[in-house]
C-alpha cells in the first residue's frame, strides 16, 4: 500500500480546522480520513514554523530610487 500525499493547501485547510475548535482532532480525524496524530503533526509543524510565511527581505523604499 502505497503512502498518501496532502497538498499544503489540503494540510492548511484542516489545520485551520483544528483552530476552530469546532471539532475535535479526533473528529477531524474521521471526516478526512486522516489519522489524529497527522494532524497533531501537521499542526505543530505550522505553529513552529509558520512565522516562516512572514519572513521576507524588507525593501528599503529610500533605497529604491
Amino acid at each position: 500500500m502505497s503512502r498518501r500525499r496532502f497538498t499544503s493547501e489540503f494540510k492548511f485547510k484542516v489545520f485551520l480546522e483544528s483552530l476552530s475548535e469546532r471539532y475535535t482532532i479526533q473528529e477531524l480525524g474521521r471526516k478526512y480520513e486522516i489519522h489524529p496524530t497527522q494532524i497533531t503533526n501537521w499542526k505543530a509543524q505550522f505553529l513552529k514554523n509558520g512565522q516562516a510565511v512572514f519572513d521576507r527581505p524588507v525593501k528599503d523604499s529610500k533605497t529604491e530610487s
